[in-house]
């Protein structure tokens, strides 16, 4: 057994709190009320912060607070201020996703845990690396990295290593989904997920037809995860810390998921299948063991329907005008509750009049058109949160500690405090003395110390060192146990041992971390243009562009040859996600060629450390690095990056004040259908069967499907170096608003050909034109109302934002 081995509980009240543990969380993860991912879930004030600090060290548990969204220039400050606060409370890691806020915490906090948020994407070792070389003490883990390359990592890096094991999960790499922000301008990436990932869509074909038998289902829904069954598997690869997910759960839910994990871990045994049927009732979408482990399409994915399904009760056998007749496959108890399926494919639910058991049939009022022959599950058990709620009821304050004093006539009196791992030892100004009269008895001794009301203590064990006939007033052995109270308290709140800022330095020593640097700028109004397909450079004009970014494959000689004859940047674009195989791959492809390009475009953390140290080439960082503050500029300048893509979630306000204060070669996309997901399953492996993604270069599915939304707006799919690519259902355009963007501070606008098989050509033409000043904005307003004629268009986020 690893006994560096950590259960990660999530907490989203106080009672949830209670409920991990009671139940044997060794660390529990939650947000305050700023700078979080999960805004709607019951977060925490500042005040139930420090309670829940308090709470959770007292019962060694520790506490990390998730500050895990991208922050912009003008939240900074508050966003230290507000990690001040966490500091001095004594908290024991932060959670972080942007290395712009990562940066500043490191120069502000030098001694305060960083933990970085699976939001950053790290899914290889090279990733974990160089979060390590910059102080990062832990990375919680892409979900989808798989065991191999948990292994790769664990075998060359001492870096604390973060998996979930079981909950909810996102159907995209997370980091890497615009989609609820692009549909409605509510940002994962600001704590304000949407979930379009839980709704229906349809699949059309290349066609423009919708599939038969493949619409109105929850293709991009993932099931919950659950690895009940090979915990053992994941402990060997190298995971230190087994995190739940589940912050917007019921506490209920929290205690019986955690009670079983720490069952299983600490026996190392299976879970029997009592713990699996309370796992499932509690809470589940269906279960897979992510695909991490393996799972794929069909076997990840649960296209009926997005929410608990609780469990099987039985079956529909008759029904009339007023009553359903409903044949149990297991006991029921007044109160559970119950769900059935309508003739219009809605559930409704209820609660059970009655009690029933195993193998009768079950009489109850008719609550709507309820399908015959139909499946009745059994939404929540009263027995099971009934269970998990006495598992965390009793007191929560009380906490045992162990006395001994010392009464010696000659000496001043002394008591010792102890709590698990912790004791102090204090003494008063007060010599005692020979008692004149009646001295000082035991019992006595023993009542004063016992007063621990005011307190979250209690006495558990009392040893009384007393010499005879000794003299000591009541209120000095009162004083002693506040004074030793008090002490063990502060001890215990401040485990750390850190002591507070002084105001005036601390913001001093702000002000300078906070100081921006301005980078030079080389760029002023340059046009960029990526291919997603090689046999998209013959629709462009090589002329009329200042940089290419070439997607990395095989073959590229040829046209790299020819890109050296004219007078355009080439860089070669890698993969947004990359594993350790890929790395091999990567520098197989680039080896050949990098004496004829300029640069490497990098969208993770990890080939950007790859890159720098194997290649003497300009690096540029796409869009997958999510640049949203000057911070973050600075912070990948720093590491090597000569330009970069900045994120497509920024408005105008925010580019122009980004650029104002740190300058550098930035460059935003103009043009294009986004990348609004990137996933490691397939949607169309739900139609095709597939098991896994070994078929997918010769699919007929892998290009020109796509997802139909209840809107009529199709979402186009594309599967191509072991992921899918889903794109927004309209292309970005703001060919009118160029000017306004290069003011903004935009060196460079890049115009993204990813579906397109026309018009590619005529877009690069017009936009062009404009930056040439050959068109007014008049003529660039007709081209989009050309545009327009073939499809909706879309400004993106430049005038709006996100929330």
């Amino acid at each position: 057994m690893n006994y560096n081995l950590e259960l990660l509980a999530p907490v989203g009240s106080m009672e949830a709190l209670h409920g991990a543990v009671a139940n044997g969380a060794d660390a529990v993860y939650l947000g305050g009320k700023l700078f979080n991912a999960r805004h709607f879930a019951n977060n925490f004030s500042n005040e139930e912060l420090k309670e829940v600090i308090k709470y959770a060290h007292l019962n060694n548990v520790r506490v990390y607070i998730t500050v895990n969204i991208l922050i912009d220039n003008k939240e900074m400050e508050r966003a230290l201020d507000y990690i001040r606060f966490l500091y001095e409370e004594d908290v024991d890691a932060i959670i972080v996703q942007d290395l712009g806020l990562a940066r500043n915490v490191r120069a502000l906090f030098p001694d305060l845990d960083i933990h970085a948020s699976t939001q950053m994407t790290i899914n290889n070792l090279e990733g974990v690396e160089l979060l390590e070389e910059i102080g990062f003490k832990r990375v919680v883990l892409a979900r989808e990295t798989p065991l191999e390359e948990i292994k790769r990592i664990r075998k060359s890096s001492s870096m604390e290593l973060e998996g979930f094991i079981h909950g909810a999960l996102c159907v995209s790499y997370s980091g890497q989904c615009i989609m609820s922000s692009v549909i409605g301008g509510r940002s994962g990436n600001r704590g304000m997920c949407a979930q379009p990932c839980r709704m229906p869509y349809s699949i059309m074909d290349k066609d423009g037809e919708l599939l038969d038998d493949w619409q109105e289902l929850h293709l991009l829904s993932p099931k919950d995860l659950n690895t009940l069954d090979y915990i053992d598997e994941i402990i060997d690869a190298g995971v230190n810390s087994l995190k739940i997910e589940g912050r917007m759960k019921r506490p209920e839910y929290v205690a019986t998921i955690v009670d079983t994990y720490r069952g299983i871990i600490d026996k190392n045994a299976k879970a029997t299948k009592e713990q699996k049927d309370d796992v499932r009732q509690i809470f589940n979408r269906g279960f897979t063991k992510g695909v991490g482990l393996g799972d794929f399409g069909r076997d990840f994915i649960t296209m009926d329907r997005p929410d608990n399904r609780g469990t099987v009760l039985g079956t529909v056998v008759n029904a009339n005008r007023d009553s359903v007749f409903i044949l149990l496959e297991q006991d029921l108890k007044k109160d559970d509750g119950i769900e059935f399926s309508l003739v219009n494919g809605k559930n409704k639910g209820m609660k059970a009049p009655k009690d029933g058991k195993k193998g009768e049939t079950l009489e109850i009022k008719k609550i709507g058109n309820i399908r015959t022959n139909s499946v009745v599950h059994k939404s929540s058990s009263i027995d099971l949160l009934e269970r998990a709620q006495a598992s965390y009821e009793e007191e929560k304050n009380i906490y045992p500690i162990d006395m001994e004093i010392s009464v010696k006539i000659g000496q001043k009196p002394s008591l010792q405090i102890r709590y698990k791992d912790y004791q102090n030892i204090n003494d008063v100004d007060f010599i005692v003395e020979a008692a004149k009269n009646k001295g000082l008895a035991s019992e006595k001794i023993e009542e004063q110390l016992s007063k621990l009301g005011d307190t979250q203590f209690s006495l558990n064990s009392l040893n009384i060192v007393l010499d005879d006939n000794s003299f000591l007033p009541l209120s000095v052995l009162n004083e002693l146990r506040r004074d030793g109270c008090q002490l063990l308290n502060d001890a215990l709140q401040n485990i750390h041992a850190r002591v507070g800022f002084d105001n005036k330095e601390y913001i001093q020593k702000k002000k300078e971390v906070l100081k921006f640097k301005k980078h030079e700028t080389t760029m002023d109004r340059l046009l960029s243009i990526k291919i997603d397909r090689i046999e998209q450079i013959y629709d462009l004009d090589l002329n009329k562009l200042d940089r290419i970014y070439l997607p990395l494959k095989d073959d590229l000689i040829e046209v790299l040859e020819t890109l050296n004859k004219k007078d355009v940047e080439v860089f070669v674009a890698t993969p947004k996600i990359i594993y350790g195989g890929g790395m091999e791959l990567l520098k197989a492809r680039l080896d050949p060629i990098k004496k004829l390009i300029d640069g490497v475009s990098v969208e993770n953390i990890g080939t950007l450390k790859f890159v720098k140290e194997n290649y003497d080439l300009k690096i540029h960082g796409d869009m997958g690095l999510n640049v949203f503050n000057s911070y973050s500029v600075d912070f990948f300048k720093e590491l090597g990056l000569g330009s970069m893509t900045l994120s497509p979630e920024l408005n105008l306000t925010q580019i122009k004040q980004l650029e104002r204060v740190s300058g550098g070669n930035l460059e935003a996309i103009v043009y294009g259908y986004l990348p609004v997901m990137t996933t490691k399953t397939c949607p169309m492996a739900l139609v095709k069967g597939c098991k896994d993604d070994s078929e997918c270069e010769n699919c007929n599915f892998a290009h020109g499907y796509g997802l139909n939304d209840r809107k009529n707006m199709t979402f186009y799919t594309a599967r191509g170096e072991g992921f899918t690519t889903i794109y927004n259902s309209v292309p970005l355009m703001v060919l009118d608003s160029m000017d306004q963007i290069y003011s903004a501070g935009v060196g460079m606008g890049r115009l993204d050909f990813t579906i397109e098989t026309e018009n590619i050509k005529e877009i690069q033409t017009a936009y062009r034109r404009y930056i040439d000043h050959i068109w007014n904005e008049k003529e660039a307003r007709e081209f989009i109302d050309t545009m327009k004629d073939d499809t909706e268009i879309t400004k993106g986020h430049f005038f709006r934002g996100v929330l």
